[in-house]
């Protein structure tokens, strides 16, 4: 499965926190991030990370391109409510999700759910639906 990791400034220490701890099943699949985010990630857990541009330069919009073209299976966006831009990106990834009915969290609660079902096998029916060349 593809993952896609994203994190407003403040929640970045919280999505480290998060990968070390769910690194074992994080490492078999394929992850990208935006730039800050998945520095600090693949430092602290060594995890092999595909990184774009970062949040402020576009790689929002980068990692919006690649759920538009069904290329990612779960996105991972902890998001800071008193931020910013927080309604902007979150609104543009959840609509896109939605679309293509492609498994989001935006917070650590959900995100525990969705990474203890993809160990269970619980998202494989990404695959099927929506196979990889």
């Amino acid at each position: 499965m593809n993952i896609a990791l994203l994190a407003h400034d403040n929640k970045k220490e919280l999505m480290v926190q998060f990968c070390i701890a769910y690194c074992g099943i994080l490492s078999s699949h394929s992850i990208c991030s935006t730039a800050t985010t998945g520095r600090l990630v693949a430092d602290a857990t060594g995890l092999q990370i595909s990184t774009y541009m970062s949040r402020s330069q576009g790689g929002v919009e980068q990692l919006a391109a690649r759920i538009a073209y069904n290329e990612i299976d779960v996105v991972l966006f902890f998001c800071d409510p008193q931020a910013p831009e927080y309604a902007q990106e979150l609104g543009m990834i959840a609509k896109l999700c939605d679309q293509y009915s492609i498994p989001f969290a935006s917070n650590i609660a959900t995100a525990e759910v969705l990474i203890l079902g993809l160990q269970r096998g619980d998202l494989d029916w990404r695959d099927i639906v929506n196979p990889k060349n």
